[in-house]
């Protein structure tokens, strides 16, 4: 079928109108004429036809085929205009209005925290790779041009240390790898737990051989330390911390500083401040440098690492940090008492129970919350501007570079 191209949709696909309403065709951009074969909403391109003034040539070999990234055919301008125009849609959507600063890039060869999959090939050495796109099938992978340099020098590393987790016919790992300041740490989930759990002795030995060979600072079963050779620092602020076994982090560097710059303007003059889903310390740490600040969040692990980091920190105005679920127990008015400012990084889901009490806790001024999904932060955005909140400035953030997810941090005050 021959189609024109109107328009690139959230995920990165480009859109037409079909006879049936409209065709999904990844690989396309706005203004192209192509040939794709269609089923039901969905097209796989043939050939392009007419070809956009926006396209570039993609910086690696693998795209297409791999599902990692989906618009490294778009050049920079056009490409960063439309993540932008995804957070001004989802406030809209919302009957939201705020000032909508361009969005900040960040370059590639950034990425610290990659998930490769792994799977046998049929001499019994190890493939690793990403899913192609809607689709089970590995697309083994030998560079990766968002990827930090380490990470994609170590593939060959990686895929050998990986061999010892195949015990299991049914296994089908996956190797969340993070470039921390002391090396590679891995984390290894989607390994078939045998009889007992987990991988016999003899494979455990295999894993932690494979790990000393490919210098791994830590190598972990699903979060179960199997050898830690050096600890997993990162530095958030003043202070060094050790990362829990499959700990979050965010995904660049880059992103992370500016997504902290952000928030530590918006929290400048704080009495008091409240950090909800603080992970590890992202964020904890540099706002310390500003005012007190009392810390939440689910993760038990990643709260022991930020009181461990407290130590390695000076001149901070103090920290207070505790394991709470702030979905099932946001933090109360009362709970919140004292605080002025209050910073949110929940989860994709969101995080609107806890911010119906920040509505309720009057003396909190401004909130600032940092978001990966637009239309749940405009969602509670909503929530926020119908309790008395003003919406000032949302910032787009390409954290995930040339994928349709975008990063964001908003600031409310009232």
């Amino acid at each position: 079928m021959r189609l024109n191209i109107e328009r690139v949709a959230g995920q990165g696909d480009g859109v037409a109108r079909g006879p049936d309403g409209p065709v999904f065709v990844p690989l396309t951009l706005p203004s192209e004429i192509v040939e794709a074969e269609v089923a039901q909403s969905r097209g796989e391109l043939v050939e392009v036809i007419q070809q956009s003034a926006e396209r570039v040539a993609p910086p690696c070999p693998h795209f297409g085929a791999c599902g990692g990234c989906a618009l490294q055919h778009w050049a920079d301008a056009p490409y960063l205009d439309w993540k932008r125009a995804q957070v001004v849609h989802a406030l809209a959507r919302e009957g939201l209005e705020a000032e909508v600063p361009p969005t900040a890039a960040t370059p590639p060869a950034s990425r610290r925290r990659v998930a490769l999959h792994a799977r046998r090939r049929p001499d019994g050495s190890v493939a690793l790779g990403f899913k192609a796109r809607r689709s089970w099938r590995l697309v083994e992978i030998r560079t990766c041009v968002i990827a930090d340099p380490r990470i994609v020098a170590a593939l060959p590393a990686l895929a050998e240390a990986a061999a010892a987790v195949f015990e299991h016919p049914k296994s089908a790992p996956t190797l969340h790898v993070t470039a921390t300041e002391a090396g590679l740490d891995v984390d290894v989930t989607g390994v078939e737990r045998r009889t007992g759990g987990g991988l016999s002795g003899d494979a455990r030995a295999r894993a932690i051989k494979g790990a000393t060979r490919a210098d791994l600072a830590r190598l972990s079963l699903a979060g179960e330390t199997l050898v830690a050779r050096r600890p997993s620092i990162v530095t958030f602020g003043r202070a060094q911390v050790v990362l829990p076994p499959g700990g979050f982090l965010q995904a660049s560097p880059e992103a992370e500083r500016i997504m902290v710059a952000e928030v530590m303007a918006a929290a400048q003059g704080a009495k008091r401040i409240a950090d909800l889903f603080c992970g590890a310390g992202t964020f904890t740490f540099p706002l310390a440098e500003i005012a007190p600040v009392m810390a939440a969040d689910a993760g038990a692990e990643a709260v022991a690492a930020l009181n461990a980091g407290r130590k390695t920190a000076t001149g901070l105005k103090g920290i207070e940090a505790q394991a709470r679920d702030l979905f099932r127990r946001p933090l109360s008015p009362f709970d919140l008492k004292g605080c002025d400012v209050a910073v949110l990084d929940p989860p994709r889901a969101g995080a609107i129970e806890q911010t119906r009490q920040l509505v309720d806790a009057r003396k909190i001024e401004r909130v600032v919350y940092v978001s990966c999904n637009p239309t749940t932060f405009a969602r509670d955005g909503a929530a926020l501007v119908a309790g008395g909140y003003r919406l000032e400035r949302v910032l787009p953030v390409d954290q995930f570079l040339w994928s349709g997810h975008v990063e964001l941090v908003g600031t409310f005050s009232r």
